[in-house]
């Protein structure tokens, strides 16, 4: 008997690398996230994230079309009003941007499965997630207003709602308002874990959502903070929570396997704005294997324990898992 463990008998070549690998990034693990806009033949390209579009309405079905054909199951829509005010109206608004998208795009894909981004710093004049009064952003008025911001949405045909807000009790004010207006049926995908970090500039470039004064950490969590997210994503569970997502990913994929081992509901990871741009700034300038780097991104979400993965490559990797370029 050999006096060491041969290891490379499993890796000797890609047969029996593929046979034994224990982790797979498949197209039904992704979530497309979309911006709309109001405006006619609008496909500008985002400045901070290549690659990445605002759409009108008339250029929309455009990319809709693509992500279906690649067989991406799943978007997340962000609208981005052409008015804002203090309440964010626009947010609820039978005619808001992301109720005229969510409508137009099941009409046109009814089984395209639509998630809709339920916050208000989109639609607010100021930028935050919630009311503000005196400089203050209000907890439970927020509620309110995120509850009927839920509702417009999956009476537009949203096959799930996703509240990105940090509001304390923000699930259960939503639940309760779907349940009561009859969509008991819709899910609730909670960004259940989401800190106050720095990987958002882009994002905000593209959303247009740059709060106008101060910022997001009286809500959002510090990002130092690990046992806090067990604490967030517990109270979200008890709430009515049918799924739970870690934002960011890739800096927090200790936070993901935490989330994982503790509870038993879907585990989403968001790879967000920031996270994107990077690789894709170091891939523009010939610096790093786009491909190869995005796609071990990707498995290492996975083996953290996420079971979808919310990214704006999602396109990109549909074509690279089709062995297309």
């Amino acid at each position: 008997m050999s006096s060491f463990i041969r290891h490379r008998r499993l890796r000797s070549n890609d047969s029996i690398r593929r046979m034994v690998r224990e982790h797979q990034v498949q197209v039904d693990d992704l979530i497309y996230p979309l911006f709309v806009v109001e405006g006619e033949n609008v496909k500008n390209e985002i400045p901070s994230m290549p690659g990445v579009y605002h759409f009108s309405l008339d250029r929309l079905n455009e990319e809709i079309d693509e992500v279906v054909e690649l067989g991406i199951p799943s978007i997340i829509v962000f609208g981005v009003p052409a008015e804002k005010d203090e309440c964010g109206s626009q947010a609820d608004h039978d005619h808001g941007i992301v109720q005229k998208a969510i409508r137009q795009i099941k009409e046109n894909h009814p089984s395209l499965y639509v998630i809709a981004d339920t916050c208000l710093c989109q639609f607010t004049s100021h930028g935050h997630c919630g009311i503000v009064e005196n400089g203050e952003i209000l907890n439970d008025p927020s509620l309110e207003r995120l509850a009927s911001t839920a509702i417009a949405q999956a009476q537009a045909g949203a096959d799930m709602i996703a509240p990105s807000n940090m509001m304390d009790g923000f699930v259960y004010a939503i639940r309760q308002g779907l349940d009561e207006a009859g969509f008991e049926h819709i899910p609730i995908l909670s960004y259940a874990v989401k800190y106050a970090s720095a990987f958002y500039g882009p994002f905000r470039d593209a959303a247009h959502s740059t709060p106008q004064f101060g910022d997001r950490r009286s809500y959002q969590m510090d990002p130092a903070n690990a046992r806090e997210a067990i604490r967030e994503a517990a109270s979200d569970v008890a709430e009515g929570a049918d799924l739970l997502m870690v934002k960011p990913g890739l800096a927090y994929l200790d936070v993901i396997y935490r989330v994982r081992e503790r509870f038993d509901l879907p585990i989403v990871a968001y790879h967000v704005s920031g996270e994107y741009s990077m690789v894709k700034a170091a891939a523009l300038n010939d610096w790093v294997d786009e491909e190869k780097v995005v796609m071990e991104t990707m498995i290492g979400f996975k083996r953290a324990g996420a079971d979808l993965i919310l990214t704006y490559y999602a396109k990109e990797i549909a074509k690279w898992l089709q062995g297309g370029k």
